[in-house]
């Protein structure tokens, strides 16, 4: 068997982790024994700084799932010292609200370097992955640049109009408190996916979206021409994982993100926003929180087919049973269809 998850940010590398448990756990002879699982991740937090190449959705997966994460912040490697990093603001090379570790910065000046030598992202990706044993196949949604910017609404009061930030300017430095009229993927109409993203999904036999940003991680890879009907087009069901819970976000600010394109913070306006695959959305399941049980008997009635299952991944044992939900889920409805 083989499963691909779109995925980003911190939910999104727990819900990995939770997939990777779910096989370890698999009995002998049970569908999931033995099943390679492929990671489409968002590259759209991706940019620039101090002339280096940060990719934070992929480094959360790669240090998650090595075991190098800091699960106190939640982001970053344990252990980490931040002395370079005091430098390079002394010298005001970086700004004070975007902090790199120390051991963290190793990471990002091996894959400068060897973007500089000619290397794809896929193939760095690759090389970064070998030095643990991930138990996954990590993939960068796409080999081109394509960073996501926000434009932030200008104040008609003031006179003043609208202004452009990169997403981690707004999403780190402000907490996402100024008002966003759009997001921007620079680049993305001249994207393509990663060919193995698109090896891994011609393969699938079961896509799983990740409880991960709706807007700004899935969306974004979703936005690579070629992605969603790549994922659309094949046999494997899709399901996914609503990353909102009784009305609340279950981490980071994606209440703000989805204010900004007119969605409501509701698990069922998720579903709706990412759509029905059998009406050209991406959706075939949907799993929804205990909490939210009252919206399985409305999204059933247009053609989801949903859950009501415990969403929050509080540790191993949770997020391994999030993933055996999900793959349930995906499971039964191949054998209907």
């Amino acid at each position: 068997m083989r499963i691909v998850v779109l995925a980003g940010g911190v939910g999104g590398a727990r819900f990995v982790r939770g997939v990777r448990e779910a096989v370890r756990r698999a009995a002998p002879g049970a569908p999931l024994e033995g099943a390679a699982i492929d990671v489409i991740v968002n590259t759209g937090d991706d940019w620039w700084l101090a002339g280096l190449r940060i990719t934070p959705d992929l480094d959360s997966m790669l240090y998650t799932l090595s075991g190098q994460n800091d699960e106190v912040r939640g982001w970053g490697r344990v252990g980490e010292s931040e002395r370079v990093s005091a430098e390079l603001q002394e010298y005001g090379v970086t700004p004070p609200w975007f902090t790199l570790g120390d051991l963290d910065l190793g990471t990002h000046i091996a894959r400068s370097a060897w973007l500089r030598e000619g290397a794809t992202p896929s193939e760095v990706v690759r090389r970064l992955q070998q030095r643990w044993e991930l138990g996954v196949t990590l993939h960068p949604a796409t080999d081109d640049e394509v960073d996501t910017h926000v434009v932030i609404a200008g104040d008609a009061g003031a006179g003043s109009g609208e202004r452009e930030l990169h997403f981690q300017e707004w999403w780190t430095r402000y907490r996402a408190s100024l008002p966003a009229a759009r997001f921007v993927q620079h680049g993305i109409e001249s994207a393509a996916p990663s060919p193995g993203a698109l090896d891994a999904l011609l393969e699938a036999d079961l896509v799983l979206v990740a409880p991960s940003n709706p807007v700004v991680s899935i969306g974004t890879v979703l936005a690579v021409p070629g992605m969603r009907d790549a994922i659309t087009a094949e046999r494997a069901p899709v399901v996914g994982v609503s990353p909102i819970i009784a009305g609340e976000a279950v981490r980071g600010m994606a209440d703000a993100c989805l204010s900004a394109i007119g969605v409501a913070t509701d698990a069922g306006a998720v579903a709706r926003h990412y759509g029905l695959r059998r009406d050209g959305g991406l959706l075939d399941g949907w799993l929804v929180a205990e909490e939210d049980a009252a919206l399985v008997a409305p999204l059933d009635d247009e053609g989801f087919a949903v859950r009501a299952v415990p969403l929050w991944m509080r540790d191993l044992d949770t997020a391994a049973a999030l993933a055996e939900e999900a793959v349930a889920l995906g499971l039964a409805l191949r054998d209907e269809g």
